[in-house]
């Protein structure tokens, strides 16, 4: 009786493989339903059932062949043009998150404009694609594991602009913020710890007191 339930269940996870296995006509179309913008060819691999990278690497060759979808940077594919920039920023280099100017701009930290998209991650690089430039900024391990003051979005995570504020001095020894009135100086000190950094610490104590007397 055992044996004979064990075959049941056994035949019922293989119909549920069945059932679920992609076919030949659908892989396309798994792609474009999918709300990511941007593709790795690891992703593609899992969304795909697990099917190999290789196997899945000469598919997506064949699709950009034909025009189906575009190859954006090594191993990374798009739907079309319209990708979302932030998505793409954030997967050239993982980890990695949106984070200084592009965030502190938006927020109106800093007041001069950036075409730039500026990416927090674990290499020094600038990378131009599709005529957008974006600047890798790099951070230390330990620091870029910690999700404190970090927002994830659909397809990208991106720094609060405390976050952001705090960055930007964790790799400038010396920077000017245009405006720092918007910032929840809460949040601020909430975040520092993270940096473990003596530095950090005595530079933020001076922007908090210059920017409560200048208020």
């Amino acid at each position: 009786m055992l044996i004979y339930k064990l075959q049941v269940r056994l035949k019922l996870i293989y119909s549920i493989k069945m059932d679920t296995k992609i076919k030949k006509g659908e892989y396309l179309d798994t792609l474009l339903r999918s709300p990511k913008t941007i593709f790795s060819t690891k992703d593609v691999a899992l969304l795909w059932g697990g099917k190999n990278e290789a196997a899945a690497r000469v598919r997506l060759s064949y699709y950009v062949r034909k025009g189906k979808l575009i190859r954006v940077h090594r191993s990374l594919y798009a739907k079309d043009k319209n990708y979302e920039k932030f998505e793409l920023a954030t997967r050239i280099y993982t980890p990695s998150y949106i984070s200084f100017e592009t965030v502190l701009t938006r927020a109106g930290i800093n007041f001069q404009y950036y075409s730039n998209i500026f990416v927090a991650s674990y290499v020094n690089r600038e990378i131009e694609i599709d005529d957008q430039k974006f600047t890798f900024a790099r951070m230390k391990s330990y620091v870029l594991s910690n999700t404190d003051g970090i927002d994830h979005k659909q397809g990208f995570a991106i720094a609060t602009k405390e976050r952001a504020f705090l960055d930007r001095i964790y790799v400038s020894k010396d920077y000017h913020f245009d405006n720092l009135d918007s910032l929840d100086w809460d949040a601020v000190f909430q975040i520092l710890p993270i940096y473990n950094n003596k530095r950090m610490i005595k530079k933020v104590n001076e922007y908090f007191k210059h920017n409560k007397t200048n208020q």
